[in-house]
């Protein structure tokens, strides 16, 4: 996990990482979003995609109707529905009449109190863009790719004009995803990766954008990086579980050193995440609160 850089930051300033993209910080930092989370506008000549429009905040949505100017909006595009990501979709639709495309509307089917708290469900996109299928515009096509795993209904973006991948949370700029259960899945997740692995390289993505931190210019060898992560993760917790049974909170201080008090619930649902996987492949079983080696 990357440091969080020192003020000032470029919170509602345009920025144009390269001649199709620009890059517009929202004011939401925190120790999940890093410096905020980061709206991207693609498109330069009369027709604009906004990805990831973030936050309903008036000043956010004042500094991306700055970054589109006059052009036009042919799609709000949106990663997925963490209140972090789609919220401003509905008013910037409102201001620029153009319509909502990306993931589908998240549906976690549980009971479990506040399993959808982090989640935007006003979110109602006007079109559910499916793997491999494409918004264009003037000089531009951006093609969704499915990376279910941070969450169920997670898409990437493919700029084809560019070879940029847009993450959202998928993998990002300064931490490794958090992927929490119900509907976070680390099998889906592992499997995501692998996907962007296999996309990545020579003749695949040159790098990623993605919500929160600076652009990936290696995206192949980062991914490579978080398989090798998470794979140890899972190394430690058949570990500690085959040294004695234990419930889910004993694994945060042997697991993670150091670690921020604010992000012991995060901690925690990711290794419920590699337990439940875990689970999933007959390696581990749960007995009421305690999990044990088979």
């Amino acid at each position: 996990m990357a440091q969080i850089p020192p003020k000032p930051w470029p919170t509602g300033k345009v920025e144009r990482p390269e001649p199709l993209v620009a890059r517009v910080l929202a004011p939401n930092p925190s120790p999940y979003t890093f410096t905020g989370t980061q709206t991207y506008v693609v498109g330069t000549e009369g027709e604009v995609a906004v990805i990831d429009p973030g936050p309903d905040e008036p000043e956010h949505i004042e500094a991306l109707l700055a970054a589109i100017g006059d052009s036009t909006v042919v799609a709000i595009m949106c990663t997925h529905t963490h209140r972090d990501h789609s919220p401003a979709a509905a008013p910037l639709a409102a201001r620029t009449g153009a319509p909502i495309v990306g993931c589908a509307p998240l549906v976690i089917n549980t009971d479990l109190p506040r399993s959808d708290e982090a989640f935007d469900t006003t979110y109602a996109p006007d079109r559910v863009l499916e793997d491999g299928e494409a918004m264009t515009g003037r000089g531009w096509t951006l093609r969704a790719v499915h990376t279910p795993g941070h969450t169920s209904n997670h898409l990437c973006f493919s700029l084809e004009e560019s070879g940029a991948l847009f993450t959202g949370d998928h993998v990002m700029g300064w931490s490794t995803s958090v992927v929490v259960p119900p509907d976070g899945d680390m099998g889906d997740y592992m499997a995501s990766l692998d996907k962007l692995y296999q996309r990545a390289g020579e003749d695949g993505d040159r790098v990623y954008y993605s919500a929160h931190g600076a652009p990936i210019e290696k995206p192949r060898q980062l991914v490579r990086g978080m398989i090798g992560h998470r794979r140890q993760r899972e190394n430690q917790i058949l570990r500690l579980l085959g040294e004695e049974p234990r419930q889910l909170p004993e694994f945060i201080p042997l697991m993670y050193k150091g670690l921020d008090p604010r992000l012991d619930g995060a901690a925690q649902m990711s290794v419920k995440a590699h337990l439940i996987d875990l689970e999933r492949r007959g390696l581990v079983s749960q007995s009421e609160e305690t999990w044990q080696t088979i």
